[in-house]
C-alpha cells in the first residue's frame, strides 16, 4: 500500500468523529459489553456484579487504551467473539446520526483519505456506507487489521502507527489524524503526525486548552469535520 501521491494523507476515526455514536450506538455497545464482561468475570454459574465489571473496564481502558486488550491479556477472550457481541444491534441504521454534506466535504479535502478505527470491520463498513462515505475512502483499516507481529495492537499503539506509516510509504508529517480521543492523538503527535481534535459529539470532554498535556498533542481543534476545508493542509 505504498503511496506516491502528493498532498496530505488523512486518517479518519469513525465513532464520534464522523457520526454521533454517543446518541444511541455507544449506549447499546456499553450494554452489550457489560453483559459479555459479566459472563467472563463471573464464577461460571453467576455473572459478575456491575461494580466489578465497571472497575475492570476502567482499569483495562486506562492500562491498555482499549478494554478488549485487557480481556485478551487477562481472560483469554477471543477478539472476534467480543467484537461481534459488542456490536450486535437490532436496527443499526436507525441508530446512526451524522451531519449532512459529509460526501461533499470529502470531495473538497485534498489528499488521500483512510478510515482508521478501533471498531470492527462489519460495523465500520455498515456505518460508512450508511453515511455515504464508502466511495471516498481509499482504504478501510478496522481494529482487526491493526496488528504488529500478528498481535492485535489498536490505537493508541505507536508501534502500529509506525507500521502503518511504513506501509503507506509516507513521512509522518504528511499524515493528519482526525479523532475525538486525545490519547490517540497524543500517540500520533509523538510520531510527528499532524492532529485534529473533533469535539461536537463529546460535550462532557474538557477542552484541549484546559490541559497543557492535551494541548501539546493537538494541532487543530474543530467542532465538526465540516470545518476542515477552511484550512491549509498541503
Amino acid at each position: 500500500m505504498k503511496s506516491k501521491r502528493s498532498g496530505p494523507v488523512w486518517l479518519f476515526d469513525l465513532d464520534n468523529t464522523l457520526h454521533n455514536a454517543s446518541h444511541a450506538i455507544f449506549p447499546a455497545v456499553n450494554v452489550n459489553m457489560n453483559a459479555y464482561m459479566a459472563r467472563v468475570l463471573g464464577d461460571g454459574d453467576n455473572p459478575a456484579d456491575p461494580a466489578t465489571v465497571d472497575a475492570a473496564r476502567l482499569l483495562y481502558w486506562q492500562r491498555y487504551g482499549a478494554t478488549l486488550m485487557g480481556l485478551i491479556k487477562h481472560h483469554g477472550v477471543d477478539a472476534d467473539d467480543f467484537l461481534h457481541e459488542a456490536h450486535t444491534f437490532e436496527d443499526l441504521p436507525a441508530m446512526i446520526r451524522a451531519e449532512r454534506g459529509l460526501a461533499g466535504l470529502f470531495r473538497r479535502l485534498p489528499g488521500r483519505k483512510i478510515l482508521l478505527t478501533n471498531a470492527p470491520r462489519k460495523y465500520a463498513r455498515d456505518v460508512v456506507r450508511h453515511i455515504g462515505l464508502h466511495r471516498h475512502f481509499a482504504e478501510h483499516i478496522p481494529i482487526e487489521d491493526m496488528r504488529v507481529f500478528r498481535r492485535l495492537s489498536p490505537k493508541p499503539s505507536r508501534r502500529y502507527l509506525r507500521k502503518l506509516l511504513a506501509g503507506l510509504g509516507v513521512a509522518a508529517a504528511r499524515c493528519i489524524l482526525v479523532e475525538d480521543t486525545v490519547a490517540n492523538l497524543r500517540a500520533a503527535k509523538q510520531l510527528g503526525m499532524r492532529t485534529v481534535l473533533v469535539t461536537q459529539y463529546l460535550p462532557q470532554q474538557p477542552r484541549a486548552g484546559k490541559s497543557k498535556k492535551s494541548a501539546a498533542c493537538i494541532d487543530v481543534t474543530v467542532k465538526s469535520v465540516q470545518q476542515l476545508p477552511g484550512r491549509r493542509w498541503s
